[in-house]
């Protein structure tokens, strides 16, 4: 990657390397427009994730587990 951009969790805002301590956001994104829809990413992945039968500690258990 020649160029890489962060999302700042405190700003909300994209960021270049030179930013905020890495604690502080989510990256790197290799475009902007990727680091701007960074929020809309993790969204789709925890509901993803929430509906996972293997991660779902909820679900009842699968055919021979």
């Amino acid at each position: 990657m020649d160029e890489e951009y962060w999302f700042c969790l405190k700003h909300h805002t994209v960021e270049p390397r030179e930013g905020c301590k890495n604690a502080d956001r989510l990256g790197p994104y290799a475009t902007r427009e990727e680091a701007e829809h960074a929020l809309e990413k993790v969204a789709e992945r925890n509901e993803e994730w929430d509906t996972d039968p293997a991660w779902n500690d909820d679900a009842p258990p699968q055919d021979g587990a």
